[in-house]
């Protein structure tokens, strides 16, 4: 029997899809910045050095690279549903086991391991949500799981400052497991899309999953444009937030709990940004937002970079974070809206990893330009590269999503 006739024949539930996304991934938000939260306890106990600590978030990252192109090879194969448990429970183990690591190794193999199942939880979401949303609410529906992340990533910022004095790093990752659990349950009773069900009697093979990305000049132009908006999202996100509240101690002296409320307002400045995005991009075009957002990022990031009062800074990170990650909130819809039901999964998945492989590299540049020049010189960096988003989105990305969607769409 075909597994599209095993299959259950109604439409998921959009407002079960919504949940099961959102919930998968403010989980990815909350074990990464408990994680950067977590690195001097970690260092200490473990006795790491910098450059050992610091590559346990470049490794968990490039785990979920690797763990993205499996499950959403998968996920295009078997189902939505099944893959998003499956990332679940490779997360669930992997990040027990960090709770008992004697060592730098094993837990860089642990740490390896849990992305490699967070890896897959954003491009299967998303797919979902493309699957079971009307076109005319994808940016929004899209811009919800996005703020998944903010949500998991303020979690962290609020908790880790109370518990990790009283339960250690070991601790700090059991309750990392909580939000896996929540998850498990809420995908327990879904059915799989209708979309994914017609799409899975006539599936291409693993080689065209990839090769389809690229299989033409307008889609690679596509494919090349979302790798570099994904690149540089990820790049400045993770080189910002990782080594922020490092930055505010030592420059400041600041307390775990005042970098936390520092981390807490940023963040929900960037919750804010993704959920407007997603109201605007319905409204006025996704690419006029891409635009508008990446020039924010950029002149925000410089006017941060020449601040001196930290409560000036406390409320500019608010501001910056609405731009810096509200971009975050187009990258689901975009995908979904150029490649078709039988590669969805797949182009999510290999196209944003993509782009979060290359943001695991920011704390290790960010970190090392701060070192040598100064933080202020890594934040104008990061500047930088806003703009060259800013040309890829307009010579690489379609001048007009729907004129072109079928085109990109065409077996």
């Amino acid at each position: 029997m075909a597994l599209s006739d095993k299959l259950e024949k109604r439409d998921a539930s959009p407002v079960k899809a919504l949940i099961a996304s959102v919930t998968g991934y403010a989980m990815d938000g909350f074990d990464l910045l408990i994680l950067g939260f977590m690195l001097p306890a970690i260092a200490i106990g473990l006795s790491l050095t910098t450059s050992e600590a610091g590559s346990l978030v470049t490794w968990t990252l490039l785990g979920a690279v690797v763990g993205g192109m499996f499950f959403g090879q998968l996920s295009d194969l078997y189902g939505r549903v099944r893959m998003l448990t499956l990332c679940i429970l490779t997360f669930s183990i992997f990040t027990g086991l960090c709770s008992v690591a004697q060592g730098y190794w094993d837990l860089l193999f642990f740490r390896t391991l849990a992305g490699f199942g967070l890896g897959g939880e954003f491009g299967i979401g998303m797919a979902l949500i493309a699957e079971t949303w009307p076109a005319s609410k994808r940016n929004q529906a899209s811009s919800y799981v996005g703020m998944g992340w903010q949500v998991g990533v303020l979690a962290a910022a609020l908790l880790t400052p109370l518990l990790l004095p009283h339960i250690g790093w070991r601790g700090m990752f059991l309750v990392g497991l909580l939000p896996a659990l929540v998850s498990l349950v809420v995908r327990h009773s879904m059915s799989e899309p209708a979309e994914f069900v017609k799409a899975a009697k006539s599936p291409v093979s693993f080689r065209r999953r990839f090769t389809d990305l690229f299989k033409d000049g307008p889609t690679t132009k596509a494919s090349l444009g979302v790798i570099v908006l994904t690149s540089v999202q990820n790049f400045g996100y993770y080189g910002l937030m990782i080594w922020m509240p490092s930055y505010l101690s030592k420059k400041f002296g600041f307390s775990l709990m005042a970098s936390g409320t520092w981390t807490a307002v940023t963040v929900l400045g960037m919750a804010f940004g993704i959920w407007l995005f997603g109201q605007l991009a319905d409204r006025y075009g996704r690419k006029r937002m891409f635009l508008l957002y990446q020039a924010g990022a950029a002149l925000m990031v410089i006017a941060y970079a020449n601040l001196d009062d930290p409560t000036v800074m406390l409320f500019a990170g608010a501001v910056m974070g609405i731009f810096v990650n509200g971009m975050i909130g187009g990258y689901g819809a975009l995908i979904s809206d150029l490649y078709p039901a039988q590669i969805r999964a797949t182009a999510q998945n290999v196209l944003f990893n993509f782009g979060r492989a290359a943001g695991g590299f920011g704390p290790l540049v960010v970190g090392a330009v701060a070192l040598h020049y100064s933080f202020s010189a890594a934040i104008m960096l990061l500047a930088s590269l806003y703009v060259v988003a800013m040309a890829a989105t307009v010579w690489l990305l379609p001048p007009c999503l729907s004129g072109v969607v079928k085109k990109l769409q065409e077996a």
